[in-house]
């Protein structure tokens, strides 16, 4: 992250999986619009050939995108928890 280092309680580590390295790297890439973010780092996914990309994002230095939802406050009320999400 190329500002001041913040609180590590506003980091997030996001691992992200998709099937090819340019999802992987087009859903960082807008995440990266929203939030201050270290270089993303990735890897092999498993036996499918899949692609896992790791970054963490600073929640508390966010683009005007990320500012306007964040404000307008939709925070989820439950969890959406995927079944088997570790």
């Amino acid at each position: 992250m190329t500002h001041e280092p913040s609180s590590p309680d506003t980091h997030a580590e996001v691992r992200i999986v998709a099937a090819t390295p340019e999802a992987a790297r087009r859903v960082a890439e807008v995440l990266r619009r929203c939030f201050a973010s270290t270089e993303q780092r990735s890897y092999p996914a498993g036996g499918e050939g899949g692609t896992r990309l790791h970054l963490t994002l600073d929640t508390a230095r966010t683009a005007e995108p990320a500012q306007s939802w964040l404000a307008a406050g939709t925070s989820a009320q439950q969890p959406l928890d995927h079944a088997g999400e570790v």
